[in-house]
């Protein structure tokens, strides 16, 4: 029963429980049917568990994503997107949709490392990729409120905090990418997110 996640002692709900998440992507080059069939995944769950009139859609978890997974000092989001949740209230229907969520997370990016894995890359799109793991770290270390939360206790996990950033990852002073390249593209989309789904 929902009723025991709550106090209702001065007539008002009081959530006690809630939930955070999400699954975003941040590749480094842009393939648009990957990205397309990432956030149908999530759009189709979402829609799967909820309606228009109670507040949960896809659209506004995307609008979410987009919104929290964002470099401010770049003007530039750190990927392509997806869905990001947090403060929703823990209740039995929500939770089977973190549940869905979590289930969904390898076959949504399985298909996409098995169809792109095994494509050629140049030291040049490499440098790259580190470039854009060291935006991942640059994000998780200035803005992520996980991060953040993990940190300010008295027993900070650190250790924990700092595994889940990239193994190898670069920084360049002012790099810029060369005008109609595909790092151009996928930096077109960081600056200008889209919909996918």
């Amino acid at each position: 029963d929902d009723d025991d996640d709550d106090d209702e002692s001065d007539g008002k709900r009081k959530t006690i429980a809630w939930f955070g998440g999400g699954a975003d992507l941040t590749p480094y080059y842009l393939f648009e049917e990957d990205i397309r069939g990432f956030h149908c995944v999530y759009r189709d769950l979402c829609n799967d568990h909820f309606h228009e009139n109670n507040g949960e859609t896809y659209a506004k978890m995307k609008q979410s994503c987009d919104n929290y997974f964002y470099l401010v000092a770049r003007s530039e989001h750190r990927g392509t997107g997806g869905i990001f949740f947090d403060d929703m209230e823990a209740t039995t229907e929500k939770q089977a949709f973190v549940q869905g969520v979590a289930d969904s997370w390898m076959p949504s990016w399985l298909g996409i490392v098995s169809q792109r894995r095994d494509l050629p890359y140049t030291d040049k799109q490499r440098e790259w990729q580190l470039l854009r793991r060291g935006r991942y770290l640059e994000f998780n270390l200035l803005y992520d409120r996980g991060v953040r939360f993990g940190l300010a206790n008295a027993n900070p996990r650190i250790e924990g905090v700092m595994v889940s950033a990239p193994p190898l990852i670069a920084w360049s002073y002012n790099h810029q990418v060369e005008e109609n390249s595909e790092e151009a593209k996928l930096m077109e989309i960081l600056k200008t997110p889209k919909e996918w789904a």
